[in-house]
């Protein structure tokens, strides 16, 4: 045990040099990282919003705007199913929340509810033959379609991990790895912005729904009945951002939809010299788009964001390469923010902003600057505690055992890109501090063995080796713990968890195999008769 093997000496030295080397970019100014050589590490340690301040976003999920949709989008599959077969009907509308229509014939009633309880909405989970919306017939001759409580519940609820899955991919786009969008609640989501000091930039790109769709425009309409309000069956009048008609009657289904889409980017017309957004299809919408455009050659069809028209170009001829282009009044940042949104996905339901702050880091410098001193004190103390229970030898070891360990956590919290919240910091000076109490351990093992009449060399083995199952035991505890408050904690929660998860593997490494190292080196060059801590 107390023979300094190659290999020990070898992970010894890496690991000190790795975690000095990735260390010492957060010791350094910005601008001399940058003139840092190519192979040398340059990722710091991020401020989390306690420390460095930003902004605080607070959004809730409209899930009742998003029950709307879906009946809005289910009444026009009613209707589709209905005429196929030739089943007359009247007053199909979405009120208060169900879908509502009346069967002109009476004799009929039972073959509609039928046909739709087959053929509208989705098969139900755990429920054989089971759909999730209900044909309920009422008086009237009416039928009720509406959704089963808890088969849109559970909609809803998978609605809002999707809303935090785009988010996410909308901010990693940018390359903002410091936003970390995370549920709570039912339906809300909370998002942190370290840095960001402007939220409203922050709800430009996260808070906009960025739903596309391409809609055939129904120009057979008659001015007198739009005029009146009188919009056709199967239609809807959408306000338009062109610059060149105020509003479109354009059809309800659409023709192709943004989740169809495999790539967007920015660009520039060369014959205007505008910006534009260029997009490509995957193989089902190419082939859509390429039967839509060769079927309605002379027609206009619309390019709907988020219930706008942004464009409604003349289709002149059949466009079935999968690829095309969105023009409109972009400027370079607009066509780059909506080619951002596209690429990243709609979110599947609107949001709210039910809170919104601004966080100053005044409080992130009295935090850090509190956590410097704690930490300073906390060191010193050990240091003391350690010199005067076990002298300079063995307390000192102890100390450059301690040392090598906090290199080991700072380096590896940068490489990894790790964000440090004022709970992050607790975990560093929890972990620094209870870092000794492995050599304690070690240490105190080695005066038993020698009270018990064992020579020096097997006092030395002994204590290492009987430490170690105490050791291992009381720090598989901190990595459950840790796991634990790292899966279901969120936020500041996770920063401790994270740091407290690192310094258990390092406090191991570095109070087990360098003070065994340490040791080892100094055995054998002094040949000792007695341990200093007899």
């Amino acid at each position: 045990m107390m023979n300094s093997s190659r290999v020990r000496v070898f992970f010894v030295v890496i690991a000190t040099i790795l975690g000095l080397l990735f260390t010492l970019p957060n010791l350094l100014p910005a601008n001399v990282r940058d003139r840092l050589p190519a192979f040398m590490p340059k990722s710091t340690l991020h401020l989390g919003l306690d420390l460095q301040g930003g902004s605080y976003l607070l959004y809730s999920v409209d899930t009742v705007a998003l029950r709307d949709e879906r009946l809005t989008n289910m009444a026009e599959d009613i209707r589709t199913q209905l005429h196929d077969k030739n089943i007359a009907f009247t007053d199909l509308a979405v009120v208060s929340g169900q879908i509502g229509l009346r069967i002109t014939d009476p004799a009929q009633v039972t073959d509609a509810a039928n046909a739709l309880r087959q053929t509208v909405g989705a098969p139900l989970a755990g429920v054989p033959g089971g759909r999730d919306v209900t044909v309920t017939p009422g008086a009237d001759q009416r039928l009720l379609v509406a959704f089963v409580p808890e088969a849109f519940d559970a909609e809803a609820s998978k609605a809002v991990e999707q809303n935090i899955e785009v988010i996410r991919r909308r901010v990693d786009t940018t390359g903002a790895k410091e936003i970390n969008p995370v549920r709570q609640g039912k339906n809300r989501i909370v998002i942190e912005a370290a840095g960001e000091n402007d939220p409203e930039k922050l709800k430009s790109l996260i808070g906009q729904t960025a739903k596309l769709t391409f809609q055939m425009v129904d120009d057979g309409a008659a001015q007198e009945d739009i005029a009146a309000g009188r919009i056709p069956p199967g239609d809807e009048l959408l306000a338009s951002t062109d610059g060149i008609a105020p509003s479109y009657i354009v059809k309800k289904r659409s023709v192709v939809t943004g989740e169809m889409l495999t790539n967007a980017s920015p660009g520039f017309d060369q014959q205007s010299g505008g910006s534009v957004v260029e997009f490509r299809f995957n193989g089902l919408g190419s082939r859509r788009f390429g039967d839509t455009t060769r079927q309605n050659i002379g027609k206009r069809f619309a390019i709907v964001l988020d219930k706008k028209v942004i464009s409604a170009p003349v289709i002149e001829t059949a466009i079935t390469g999968g690829s095309g282009r969105i023009t409109g009044h972009f400027t370079p940042e607009s066509a780059n923010e909506l080619s951002v949104l596209l690429r990243a996905g709609a979110l599947p339901a609107p949001m709210k902003v039910e809170e919104q702050r601004s966080v100053g880091a005044e409080l992130g410098a009295d935090a850090v600057k509190a956590g410097t001193i704690s930490a300073v004190v906390g060191l010193v103390a050990t240091m003391v505690f350690m010199l005067l229970i076990y002298g300079f030898l063995f307390g000192g070891i102890s100390l450059i055992a301690l040392g090598v360990n906090a290199l080991m956590i700072i380096g590896v919290m940068s490489f990894t890109q790790a964000t440090l919240t004022l709970p992050g910091i607790a975990g560093l000076i929890l972990t620094l501090a209870v870092a000794v109490d492995a050599n304690v351990l070690i240490y105190e093992r080695m005066r038993d063995e020698l009270r018990s009449g064992k020579s020096l060399i097997s006092s030395m083995d002994a204590g290492f080796a009987r430490a170690w199952g105490t050791i291992f035991d009381a720090n598989m505890t901190h990595v459950f713990s840790a796991v634990i408050m790292f899966n279901l904690g969120s936020g500041p929660v996770k920063g401790f968890a994270w740091t407290l998860l690192i310094g258990v593997f390092t406090t191991v490494f570095s109070a087990v195999l360098v003070t065994q190292v340490l040791l080892a080196w100094w055995f054998k060059a002094a040949r000792p008769k007695t341990l200093p801590i007899a």
